[in-house]
């Protein structure tokens, strides 16, 4: 591990947040390294529901997801009219 050679201002939040995903024997240096090394590829796993019946079912499941949201707020304008 280098020394630092510079300084960063941190809220005390983001303080203990990085505390809290520090790992034993973890500088804060490394902490911020990890984290910024861990990119996510939001293509990852595009298409591994091709072939299967999975892929229908997340639909299903999420068009559900969908109605139910679009209930609830129709019903909550409803009492909001109602007053």
């Amino acid at each position: 591990m280098a020394t630092a050679d510079e300084q960063i201002r941190v809220s005390d939040a983001v303080k203990r947040e990085l505390e809290r995903r520090r790992r034993e024997g973890e500088s804060f240096n490394d902490v911020l390294e990890r984290i910024l090394d861990e990119e996510r590829d939001l293509l990852a796993g595009f298409g591994a529901f091709k072939g299967t019946d999975r892929g229908k079912a997340m639909r299903e499941v999420h068009d559900r997801g969908k109605e139910k949201s679009r209930e609830r707020i129709e019903a909550m304008a409803e009492r909001r009219s109602d007053g």
